[in-house]
């Protein structure tokens, strides 16, 4: 049953009463003011005090049901920490490695450390002290105490300044010197407050003797599970990031309901391995990197900051995780770096691996029962595979962020590698739905509304994973969740009759023709890069104007330094102009019409789809293949590989022009 936002009457001393009247949501509360006490209609438990959504770092009434895992004792992240430090004391928390030696902690060390980083906390002055650490483990001790906000080390120094202003940042935490310089280059500009000072890790860490274990203890003792833990930055379609208030309840809760959900190992049984090599300012990273590992007394490593530029596969080699967290690109790499192998080996070679993921392929799919020669496929094939990444050890295979097309989702599972996806916000504590072995749905509060006529609507998402509201945007909060308690995440899907969940885009991706004609534009782009292969990007372009076209870019080689697209193509992309009989092996041979073999393919996959279009709007009029890939550091991606829409619209506007310059 929905709980609505308590108003300014309720703040003045009203209480809820909630009254079972049905709707098409569900049943409606209504405020009164006349009752002293909270009415406890059909086991929803509430704090009497307590309000819902929030915008100011207060207490929220916490949406707990007298059903299943919706009635779970709420806990501070606290309780949970030391839950697990005195349970599994002895066991490995932290790795992380520091000239090439691994240095470990365990749970009563990692669990002594966040005490030690806490009180210092407590002596430090406030505005202006900066803090340098060497290892990311730091980042976790310093989210022991107060609140936590994360920026990423890609934000420019003035996003960091609105990050930090508009959470009223006391204590900056950086892991290098032009993190640092960022930050200098506008605090040391603040007439107010404390002169700007800095401080390595270990000597901050020193202020600590100066403060009691009983000045702490009574500092952790105040913390409530439905007080503010930390301020997550939400990058708004339009307008500045909106501050994501998440209570202590929504991080332990969401992380216990995941845990319970999917198949993890815990000690005695087994200890699960994760290495942690995305931003941990994303929620769905910190949660799954961090507190899962908490809960289940997980041995987390961190990868170097290079991970993402090519020396993650070190690590997963070195470290053999039992559990892994991929992004969109992250499965893009290995794809191609698995059929650049399978280019580069012998005819024999390559013939036991068609024969073994056809196999595999039909095996997972359910097409057929396990045959006897699945065992031979998995020796000769799948296992050499999972080595080959350091995932030998590894039982679940999970996505973040942005869906992955099925092409990929096929071609992992014809390796025997079930790739099983994650759908959340940072609204939602990073998590709402997942897939699993067990074909799980996590949290089954969802409601799709405004359905068109192929039964596709707005998600709309109801549980005690729902944020406590945006810090100082009570216009933000209000459009976030509605007067039923109802959170809009703003993207488009429907519901199977299973009650399976499927995205299908996004509010802000719609595109709305000069005709006024509304267009999703996923669905199509998803089906550009499944019939062109060599297609790595396509964006679909044509906002108040009379049709569509679509910015293409083609698999490029990825320069393990940079991060940087290259002007090679991938090796299936030269694989792939091998098979149309062109001779191209670079991007530049193929732009600008250069190559007629490729630019033909194209243009007949584009007819292709628009032979299958709903109607005319739908159709891709006019396409064109930009002269580089997207990547993180130009800034079409975000950190987790994201594309931006905004910035590509923006960093191609003179070739979205173009397509409507002669009209």
């Amino acid at each position: 049953m929905p709980v609505v936002p308590a108003t300014r009457e309720a703040e003045a001393g009203g209480s809820l009463e909630l009254t079972p009247r049905h709707s098409s949501l569900g049943n409606r509360a209504r405020l009164s003011k006349k009752k002293k006490k909270l009415n406890l209609s059909r086991g929803i438990y509430v704090f009497p005090t307590m309000i819902l959504p929030l915008t100011s770092l207060g207490q929220v009434r916490l949406r707990q049901r007298k059903d299943a895992f919706d009635d779970r004792t709420p806990l501070t992240v606290h309780d949970m920490v030391m839950g697990a430090a005195t349970r599994y004391t002895n066991y490995i928390a932290l790795g992380s490695k520091h000239n090439n030696t691994w240095r470990l902690l365990t749970y009563i060390e990692y669990y002594e450390q966040c005490r030690q980083a806490a009180k210092a906390f407590l002596k430090v002055p406030r505005h202006g002290l900066r803090l340098t650490h060497p290892a990311s483990p730091c980042l976790l001790h310093s989210a022991s105490r107060g609140l936590s906000v994360g920026m990423l080390s890609t934000n420019t120094p003035k996003a960091c300044q609105i990050i930090a202003e508009n959470s009223d940042m006391d204590v900056f935490v950086v892991d290098n010197d032009s993190q640092l310089q960022k930050v200098i280059r506008w605090v040391d500009r603040d007439p107010v407050g404390f002169p700007g000072a800095s401080l390595q890790w270990q000597r901050f860490l020193d202020l600590a003797q100066e403060i009691s274990d009983d000045r702490l203890d009574k500092v952790i003792d105040s913390q409530k599970p439905n007080q503010c833990c930390t301020l997550v930055f939400s990058m708004a379609a339009m307008g500045p990031p909106k501050a994501v208030m998440l209570s202590h309840d929504n991080i332990t809760w969401t992380t216990a309901a995941t845990v319970q959900s999917l198949s993890y190992k815990c000690p005695p049984q087994g200890q699960e391995i994760v290495v942690s090599y995305l931003p941990l300012s994303y929620i769905g990273s910190q949660i799954f990197d961090i507190w899962v590992s908490i809960s289940v007394a997980g041995a987390l490593y961190f990868a170097q900051p290079d991970a993402l530029k090519g020396s993650l596969i070190d690590t997963l080699r070195e470290v053999r995780p039992t559990t892994f967290y991929g992004v969109p690109g992250i499965w893009d790499r290995m794809s191609d770096s698995l059929k650049a192998r399978h280019l580069g080996s012998t005819l024999l070679r390559r013939k036991i691996d068609k024969w073994a993921m056809g196999l595999g392929l039909k095996t997972n799919t359910k097409e057929s029962h396990l045959p006897l020669s699945f065992s031979l496929a998995k020796t000769l094939t799948f296992d050499q595979t999972r080595k080959f990444f350091g995932l030998e050890h590894c039982q679940q295979f999970f996505n973040m962020g942005v869906g992955l097309p099925r092409t990929t989702l096929d071609f992992f599972l014809s390796l025997n590698i079930p790739i099983f996806e994650f759908y959340g916000l940072t609204e939602c504590t990073g998590i709402h739905s997942v897939s699993s072995h067990k074909a799980f749905r996590l949290m089954r509060w969802v409601l799709v509304n405004k359905e068109d006529k192929d039964g596709v609507g707005d998600i709309c998402i109801w549980g005690r994973n729902i944020f406590m509201g945006y810090l100082n945007n009570k216009e933000g909060t209000k459009d976030k969740i509605d007067s039923l308690g109802w959170m809009h995440t703003g993207d488009l899907g429907f519901l199977d009759d299973n009650n399976f969940l499927y995205i299908m885009g996004n509010v802000h991706d719609i595109i709305t023709l000069s005709s006024g004609e509304k267009i999703n534009p996923s669905p199509i782009e998803e089906w550009v890069r499944t019939l062109i292969p060599i297609v790595h990007y396509a964006v679909l372009v044509g906002q108040y104007e009379p049709y569509l076209c679509a910015l293409l870019t083609l698999k490029c080689q990825v320069n393990e330094e940079t991060g940087e697209p290259q002007d090679a193509l991938t090796n299936e992309a030269v694989a792939f102009c091998r098979q149309l009989k062109s001779h191209s092996t670079r991007l530049s041979d193929i732009i600008n019409n250069q190559d007629p073999i490729v630019t033909k393919f194209i243009s007949e996959a584009i007819n292709t789809i628009n032979r299958e279009a709903t109607s005319e709007s739908t159709k891709i009029v006019k396409w064109v293949i930009l002269d580089t890939d997207f990547s993180i550091s130009a800034g079409e991606l975000g950190a987790t590989m994201k594309l931006k829409r905004g910035v590509v619209a923006k960093m191609y506007q003179p070739e979205i022009e173009k397509f409507y310059k002669d009209d």
